[in-house]
């Protein structure tokens, strides 16, 4: 038989991790308690029938009508979903048992005053560990027979004076069955859907999650390349290159090198750290560019590795865009770092430029400092300017 899906890990009540295994263990007790129920009132008819019957059939009849349902409404409340398995299918395939030997075990003798057989009470109690350890279409298989068995047993079991109609009865019980029956096996097929929609779900966000690691990896890379190559070659390639060149160019080797070994990435920075990380960013374009430093004594012990990393790469860039294109204006830097701010301001007083008029192939403001910013969790960045009157780019990240 098709079991639902369950879990090797789950050993007790309490560790079923699955919408399928938790409706698993509820029909378990369900159809446990339905067992102890049935057991309790069919009493006094099981003894009658012990009058018309041979005497091995009752004992016989009572273990593989009522065995497994009973040790059922003990594990389904204590055992592993596995034994749950096990025990429902055993349920339906004792009631089988036991149909199958009441032809052997009857004597003939009729009942009198239209008494009905013990065993046809609960037939659709079978068909509910059906339900939940099988396919729809033999769990529906499997009430019909079971009630088919059942009502002519009844049937045949009677005076005949005494009979109903038997096709009237199977449909009457059939009827009755299918209504907890179908509900049970919605409520498995609701379980089975629900694992495979959180299964997909937890698939997709692991596929985005590595699309967007990539994503981040190649941002950081084509920074670095925009950042530290192009300008370095750039720098190389005029007439008036200095030692600043040099400079800049081992700068862009250690970055090359650290974005290989990925060495230290995921270290907390401390208040110390991110000034000092953050002069070196300055110094690799400009050593003679002044910061100024605001960092009380209250700020915070340490600081994300990674978003002081993000806003020194933007600082690096607007201050290699302002060597760039500003000419020989003024340029400085100012720090502040708090306990749950770091803010950096990069002005200079060169010729400006229009912000909305950037065009789209020059990357160094949008992607290496807007679009780097903007994807920091924490980070924001402000860029002001305007013709003739000088630029300032202020840079932010958060706790």
């Amino acid at each position: 038989m098709a079991a639902l899906p369950t879990s090797t890990q789950d050993v007790t009540a309490g560790a079923d991790t699955s919408a399928a295994d938790r409706i698993m263990r509820m029909f378990g007790r369900f159809i446990g308690a339905g067992y102890v129920f049935y057991l309790l009132v069919s009493i006094p008819v099981i003894v009658q029938t012990t009058t018309i019957t041979r005497p091995w059939w009752t004992p016989v009849a009572l273990v593989v009508f009522f065995g497994p349902g009973l040790a059922l409404a003990v594990v389904a409340f204590v055992g592993p979903i596995r034994a749950i398995t096990v025990l429902a299918a055993a349920c339906v395939v004792g009631y089988l048992i036991g149909l199958a030997t009441w032809p052997l075990g009857w004597t003939g003798t009729p009942f009198r005053e239209s008494e009905s057989v013990w065993f046809s009470y609960f037939p659709a109690l079978a068909a509910l560990g059906a339900a939940i350890t099988t396919t729809p279409a033999r769990v529906f298989l499997y009430l019909a027979v079971v009630t088919v068995g059942a009502q002519t047993a009844n049937y045949t079991v009677r005076e005949p004076v005494d009979r109903s109609p038997l096709i009237p009865d199977v449909v009457y019980g059939f009827g009755f069955g299918i209504i907890f029956v179908g509900a049970a096996v919605m409520a498995a097929r609701t379980g089975r859907l629900l694992d495979r929609t959180r299964a997909s779900s937890y698939a997709q966000a692991a596929r985005s999650a590595a699309l967007d690691a990539r994503s981040v990896e190649r941002r950081r890379f084509d920074g670095l390349i925009h950042d530290g190559v192009m300008s370095t070659l750039l720098a190389a390639s005029r007439a008036d290159a200095g030692d600043g060149v040099v400079r800049q160019a081992a700068s862009t080797l250690a970055e090359l090198d650290a974005l290989r070994d990925d060495a230290g990435s995921t270290d907390d920075f401390d208040r110390d750290d991110v000034l000092a990380h953050l002069r070196a960013a300055a110094a690799a374009v400009d050593g003679s560019i002044p910061m100024a430093v605001h960092a009380p004594d209250t700020a915070a012990d340490s600081y994300p590795a990674e978003a002081i990393r993000t806003v020194g790469a933007a600082l690096a860039e607007a201050l290699r865009n302002s060597v760039r294109h500003a000419g020989s204006a003024r340029r400085e830097v100012e720090v502040t770092v708090a306990t749950d701010e770091v803010h950096v301001v990069v002005r200079d007083d060169g010729v400006g430029f229009d912000t909305d008029g950037v065009p789209a192939h020059r990357l160094g403001v949008r992607v290496s400092i807007v679009d780097r910013m903007s994807r920091l969790p924490g980070g924001s960045v402000e860029v002001r300017s305007a013709p003739g009157e000088g630029t300032r780019v202020d840079l932010w990240w958060r706790r």
